[in-house]
């Protein structure tokens, strides 16, 4: 073997060994710790994927941490982002779409999608589905001069395993995720106590990536849009 092959070989070596960490490396870093909580742990309708909250305590509370691992077979993968609460999550029927509902603060929350590809969950979208959502709601005519300001939320209505046919519908199984969208605001008449948006619907199209609302919602969501509370 000449001295020229076997640097060429040793030198092939060293760079499987030095990417193979890389590879290999699956899982939380250092710090994380698998929470104890039943009510955190998630499993696919096929039971194929198992989703586990990891938590990076810390004394200062809004210096802790929470990642979130999808667990498929030997292979994990985190859900991205990491926040600073824990989440819930809802899977359509055949357990190729999620949905994760993310508390971000006091009566606030976000949703993201994600699809599952190549034997993994990986984001959906680029931004988020909230963001989607309120850029949805903002676009249309009756709705996009409303401003909020604070417990601002998007909400994932239950009935994505059964496609809501408790509302009575007969929508295709796996196709449609029903968004409720609401906030508050900072001014209003001295006789309010508290008034903004309560509970507005729109329906988001997995298989076309576009929202709309059902003539269903038209009554509830224009009474939505006139929610106050007075003193």
């Amino acid at each position: 073997m000449t001295t020229f092959f076997r640097t060429a070989l040793w030198l092939a070596l060293a760079l499987i060994l030095a990417a193979s960490p890389a590879l290999a490396a699956s899982g939380p870093p250092p710090g994380y710790i698998l929470t104890d909580n039943a009510d955190l742990a998630f499993t696919s309708p096929d039971s194929a994927t198992k989703l586990e909250h990891y938590m990076k305590d810390s004394e200062d509370f809004f210096a802790v941490k929470w990642q979130v691992w999808a667990r498929h077979g030997k292979k994990m993968t985190e859900l991205k982002p990491e926040q600073g609460y824990p989440a819930g999550f809802r899977f359509t029927n055949d357990s190729q779409w999620l949905v994760r509902m993310q508390k971000t603060g006091s009566g606030e929350q976000d949703l993201f999608l994600y699809h599952f590809e190549n034997g993994a969950f990986v984001n959906a979208t680029k931004k988020s589905l909230s963001n989607l959502a309120w850029a949805y709601f903002h676009s249309r005519p009756d709705t996009k001069n409303m401003k909020l300001d604070y417990h601002i939320s998007a909400n994932l209505m239950k009935g994505t395993e059964d496609a809501y046919r408790w509302l009575g519908v007969d929508w295709p199984n796996n196709r449609y995720l029903l968004i409720s969208l609401s906030g508050e605001m900072d001014k209003h008449p001295k006789n309010v106590a508290v008034k903004g948006l309560a509970d507005w619907k729109c329906r988001y199209d997995l298989k076309t990536g576009k929202f709309d609302v059902p003539k269903m919602f038209a009554k509830s969501n224009a009474k939505a849009l006139n929610w106050e509370i007075k003193r």
